[in-house]
């Protein structure tokens, strides 16, 4: 992922829902008294949102306009698009401008588990914007975008679970990385994690002296189902130019009643150290979520060297999964370890994933290969069930080198819908989003969605 990349242009095709015909949830037209029925109306069940994280442009940090795309959602599965909505910010690249996976993080788009508000980054303004969602699943930003107080957020962690009067909730969101550390890029960077309340109307106030130094690169944020615990992963740990020395590949705080975190961490853990003897690559940790008793289930893409080294092709390996309880006291007792996504370098970066309704699967994208490996789970247990349960446009194999960029979809963030039925995957070198339906343990493709996202730059996709 640090491989230059050529920018492809683009341009937004996409329907206003302030549009006199734009379709509504009920099936009706606005503006239509007709009671008659229409056969050209469509009825939503559900959302799909893409944020455009700039407008497909790569060159520097600081990209273009931050746009999210919102998308209705059939009960087929099928999207159709309800409007571009501004976050009022920039988006931005910190990635080494190739424009595939710029934040290198997930969860840079989220929703509130009520599905009334969805929370974006602005990588490029250093701020976040909450919107309200409304009934036809248009959105309404609240108030101005709000400064994080560092450089680059990058993902955003929300829970109801954690409130004082007058709020419904509790975000926090990771910064890539603090001024001093920025020119010396990915392995050197070290960032931050700020708090903030959800208010009711929708709007976020920050909560003083939450702000967590962190000596790491943060990757992304979930709390725990209670919301006693704020995950962090990394995507630099244990990198030979980090100033801090961190090996430290998930980090957990406890969360306070009044919202702020424990001054330290309580826990921390890394599926694999420096200069092993197994010659594994470092884990650079992406994507997690903690499910069901506190487990932390995170992939891993294998790219810094063992001796810490930035990553080069062919030096890149097959990434992983590894799994973790945190316990009572804050610490984290490793269950499953380094459960590979592939073979002979086939799955090598493993950096999203997303559980089953059932909480017994899930799928993890690989981004250069463009594919999705699938996943049972059994109480932090993971065993890989399918490397190509879905397969796009990729490159396989460690001897392509920076033509693995030039010649893949780059499948990157996914989101399963709130029934259970279809997952939604982002192709980040594409502009596009498949549409996969979820039988079980397999999966089935339905359709692709275009012409409305960036072919490059975007990050972030949640699915209602």
């Amino acid at each position: 992922m640090l491989i230059a990349f050529l920018v492809l242009s683009t341009a937004f095709v996409s329907c206003n829902s302030d549009d006199d015909n734009a379709p509504t949830p009920d099936g009706e037209e606005q503006g239509d008294d007709d009671d008659d029925d229409d056969d050209d109306t469509v009825s939503f069940v559900g959302a799909v949102y893409a944020m455009t994280n700039g407008d497909g442009q790569i060159a520097g940090n600081i990209q273009g306009p931050n746009t999210i795309i919102a998308y209705g959602r059939a009960d087929d599965g099928s999207l159709t698009p309800i409007g571009p909505f501004a976050t009022g910010g920039n988006g931005g690249d910190y990635d080494g401008g190739e424009g595939l996976d710029p934040l290198i993080s997930a969860y840079a788009l989220t929703k509130t588990d009520d599905n009334e508000n969805l929370l974006a980054v602005n990588a490029g303004s250093n701020t976040i914007t909450s919107f309200n969602i409304a009934d036809d699943f248009s959105l309404e930003a609240v108030g101005e975008p709000l400064s994080t107080g560092a450089i680059g957020p990058n993902s955003i962690a929300t829970t109801g679970q954690v409130t004082v009067a007058g709020t419904k909730g509790l975000i926090y969101v990771s910064n890539i990385t603090r001024p001093e550390f920025l020119a010396g890029g990915e392995p050197m960077h070290q960032g931050t994690v700020t708090g903030y309340w959800l208010l009711e109307d929708g709007s976020l106030q920050a909560i003083p002296g939450s702000t967590r130094d962190l000596p790491i690169r943060p990757s992304a944020v979930q709390f725990s189902p209670d919301g006693q615990w704020l995950v962090i992963t990394s995507i630099n740990s244990g990198a030979a130019a980090l100033g801090s020395g961190s090996e430290d590949e998930v980090t957990v705080y406890n969360v306070g009643a009044d919202g702020a975190l424990s001054t330290n961490a309580w826990g921390t853990a890394t599926s694999t150290l420096r200069d092993n003897a197994d010659g594994r690559n470092l884990p650079s940790a992406i994507g997690f979520q903690v499910v069901g008793n506190n487990y932390v289930v995170v992939t891993e893409a294998r790219e810094f060297q063992p001796n810490g080294m930035p990553p080069a092709f062919p030096a890149l390996q097959d990434g992983s999964v590894s799994t973790w309880q945190i316990q009572g006291d804050g610490s984290l007792t490793p269950i499953t370890l380094d459960v590979r996504s592939g073979e002979g370098n086939t799955g090598r970066t493993a950096c999203w994933l997303d559980f089953t309704a059932d909480g017994n699967t899930f799928f993890v994208s690989n981004a250069i290969e463009a594919g999705l490996a699938s996943y049972s789970f059994d109480n932090g247990a993971v065993t890989l069930l399918d490397q190509t349960a879905a397969q796009g446009t990729g490159t396989g194999g460690a001897d392509n080198g920076p033509d693995a960029f030039a010649n893949t979809q780059g499948w990157i963030d996914m989101w399963i819908s709130d029934d259970g039925q279809y997952l939604y995957q982002l192709y980040g070198l594409d502009g596009t989003i498949g549409i996969y339906r979820v039988n079980g343990q397999s999966l089935e493709f339905i359709s692709e969605e275009s012409n409305n996202l960036p072919d490059t730059n975007t990050q972030g996709i949640v699915a209602i």
